[in-house]
């Protein structure tokens, strides 16, 4: 494929002057064959099989990083949900797994590793209620571990008894990290319509319906966005679609290319790319400030919702033309703490929990890295979660909770992460309570528009 001069230097703005990257390449394995009647000889299978499948991934990515001058930011893993490949085994506590899983991502060098998984939307097998019960631990004696439940689909509806399990297991989470801040509920993530193909954390694994190995990539720019917005300031809501559209193919292109020779030198297959404006707490990597420059005074203003729509969906739009394996999520993010847009709109009282809620209908994902006072009840983190699972069974999209309540903090007050998950003020919750609700059990059933087939 030829450029002409004009692209060149534009691509390259795109990486120097606007932070475009790769945000992730992950690589999927498949644990299916690892399984065994002993937890030891299971987890020694998996350690083999990930260091032997993914031992290139990091050199791989980084050679590639040299060659074309591309960032890559994150080098990662995702796995079979462990709890189908633990059910088997005669283990009682899953979090060996989890510290096999990290030891193995040290290891590796990658950054994170996703898959301490189950799936319970319309129920809970033996080897799904040993992980959730493990979760809290696992997550608090690991680094690199990422783990993910989904609890809610659109074809099933919304298991309530696993909404309520995950409000007590997010709050023993908070609690066995208390001295990081609550952290390892940063890397909990509560699923609608959990995509199998997704490459972003805390929410990969490995679906049961893919490969042996398949390389994903999530490709980002909010601040090239951004910057092609700036240029202009009085135009229509359908020359700035326009504008977003044609911004979308170009980023798209460049993560495709990077993605099939990622995948090409480790031998795997190119699963999907996935064009979801991934933010970070940099200045000028915001979401949020997309939403500002098209015309809103903070994020949060009454028509945030509109322009996050049109947003999401020209992203959509111009990825589909310039890749034909876009999947995993594919819209807008928009977490609190890994945005400094988000963090300056909270701040300043813009933007609030309820006005995020009705953000997470258009998004790609939902509540993501908010900071919740560590005095919020498991009953009031349940409900949070089920208002989520709803707006994703309802419209048919992936929707998300990751909240931390963080032990000890109060509302307005900074806690901080670290790295890409960045930090976030302490954010306000309904006083209401919703503990009669929660404590109702059974399942919500699915909305009418399931029965398609």
């Amino acid at each position: 494929m030829l450029f002409t001069p004009f692209e060149i230097k534009e691509t390259v703005d795109m990486f120097l002057r606007y932070k475009l990257d790769i945000r992730a390449i992950t690589l999927g394995v498949s644990l299916l064959d690892c399984v065994s009647a002993s937890g030891v000889e299971t987890r020694r299978r998996i350690r083999e099989k990930l260091l032997r499948v993914a031992g290139s991934l990091v050199k791989t990515g980084r050679e590639i990083e040299t060659e074309y001058g591309v960032p890559i930011i994150n080098k990662r893993v995702s796995v079979t949900p462990i709890a189908l490949i633990a059910g088997a085994s005669d283990d009682s506590d899953y979090t060996p797994y989890a510290k096999t899983l990290d030891e193995s991502a040290y290891e590796l060098g990658v950054d994170f590793i996703g898959g301490f998984s189950a799936l319970v939307h319309k129920g809970f097998s033996n080897g799904d209620k040993k992980l959730i019960a493990s979760i809290p631990d696992a997550l608090a004696a690991t680094g690199r571990i990422c783990s993910s439940v989904n609890v809610a689909s659109s074809k099933s509806g919304v298991n309530m008894d696993a909404v309520r399990l995950m409000g007590e297991t997010i709050k023993k989470a908070a609690a066995n990290s208390a001295e990081q801040g609550g952290i390892a509920c940063a890397k909990l993530v509560t699923f609608c319509n959990a995509p199998e193909d997704n490459p972003f954390m805390a929410g990969a694994f490995h679906g049961v319906g893919e490969g042996e190995a398949t390389l994903n990539v999530g490709v980002s720019g909010p601040g090239v966005i951004k910057a092609a917005l700036e240029s202009h300031k009085n135009a229509s809501f359908d020359e700035l679609a326009d504008v977003i559209k044609k911004t979308a193919f170009k980023i798209t292109r460049m993560g495709q290319l990077v993605g099939m020779e990622a995948a090409k030198r480790l031998g795997v297959p190119f699963g999907i790319l996935d064009l979801s404006l991934a933010p970070t707490s940099a200045v000028g990597d915001s979401v949020a400030r997309i939403l500002e420059e098209m015309g809103l005074e903070t994020a949060g203003a009454h028509g945030s919702t509109a322009a996050l729509a049109m947003l999401t969906d020209m992203v959509k739009k111009g990825g589909v033309m310039a890749s034909t394996h876009v999947g995993g999520f594919s819209g807008a993010f928009i977490p609190v703490s890994e945005d400094e847009g988000m963090i300056a709109a909270v701040r300043t009282g813009g933007i609030r929990l309820d006005k995020l809620e009705a953000m997470t209908s258009v998004c790609s994902v939902g509540l993501d890295m908010i900071a919740l006072p560590g005095d919020t009840g498991a009953a009031a983190i349940s409900a949070i979660i089920a208002d989520e699972m709803a707006i994703g069974m309802v419209n048919n999209k992936t929707t998300a909770v990751r909240v931390i309540p963080v032990p000890g903090k109060k509302v307005g007050d900074w806690v901080e992460f670290g790295g890409l998950l960045g930090g976030a003020p302490v954010m306000a919750v309904n006083p209401a309570k919703s503990d009669a609700f929660i404590e109702r059990g059974g399942r919500i059933p699915a909305p009418i528009h399931s029965f398609r087939n």
